[in-house]
């Protein structure tokens, strides 16, 4: 993003706060059920001194981190492999294709008898949400190789591995890198929505399903989210930086992944 485009959108982001803080402030609050944007962001900066908030934070983020870990360690090597072995890659289509659609909040009943600890459960929703787009990455990336470095390593007698080692992975990483981006977003976003519906000890979706339940919170609950918001807009744009510096090194510099 260039500076100019930085500079309207904040311009435009900072107009329709104010939009919204006159309409709020002049509609009486709604009856006083919603805060004023002002009122929003100073319960936002009281969040960052609340210990039970931070701990929340820290709860969800740990469970983010752990279902990424995974997610990445499952579908980067089930691409490989599946990409390897044509006849299982064809065979795994059909239930790839079928499962993937499935939302990942529709399986809590499931995870719940399956994982009865909390952050267990979260934490299976995360890498199943996860898993599929840093998958499915991975097996377009591996279309793109370019079979004349795999032959010519192939002649010189270098296994199967080492082709994949210094031929098929490096051409992949920014591919992969694009799902794992895309999937941060997702993982976030089911980690709380898990947290909010299958309301667990502690994660930013119980802190706001708690605000909500108490009444007369509402500010607390919306800078809640605000900060939910934060955390995945830092997230996209350090992973958006790692993408864009892995295509300036590695060979398929032009290309990005499917999002």
């Amino acid at each position: 993003m260039t500076g100019r485009a930085a500079l309207r959108g904040l311009f435009g982001t900072l107009a329709a706060v104010a939009a919204a803080e006159v309409t709020v402030r002049a509609a009486g609050g709604f009856s006083g059920d919603l805060p004023a944007p002002t009122q929003v962001l100073a319960a936002a900066g009281e969040q960052l001194a609340d210990g039970e908030f931070t701990d929340a934070v820290g709860a969800t983020l740990r469970v983010w981190a752990y279902g990424m870990l995974i997610a990445v360690g499952v579908a980067v090597p089930a691409g490989f492999l599946l990409s390897s072995i044509r006849a299982l890659g064809t065979a795994c289509q059909a239930i790839v294709e079928f499962l993937r659609p499935i939302p990942s909040v529709a399986l809590i009943p499931l995870a719940l008898l399956v994982f009865p600890a909390p952050d267990r459960m979260k934490t299976s929703l995360v890498v199943y949400a996860s898993v599929w787009p840093i998958l499915l990455n991975t097996l377009y990336a591996l279309r793109q190789v370019d079979r004349v470095q795999l032959d010519t390593l192939k002649v010189f007698g270098f296994g199967a591995a080492a082709r994949a080692w210094f031929v098929s992975l490096p051409s992949s990483v920014p591919f992969i890198l694009t799902g794992v981006r895309v999937s941060a977003s997702v993982a976030l976003i089911v980690a709380i929505s898990t947290e909010l519906l299958a309301v667990g000890d502690t994660g930013i979706g119980t802190y706001l399903a708690q605000t909500q339940s108490a009444g007369g919170q509402t500010d607390q609950m919306l800078a809640g989210a605000l900060w939910a918001g934060v955390i995945g807009l830092l997230i996209n744009g350090a992973l958006t930086t790692a993408e864009r510096r892995a295509a300036r090194w590695w060979p398929v510099s032009g290309k990005e992944g499917v999002a």
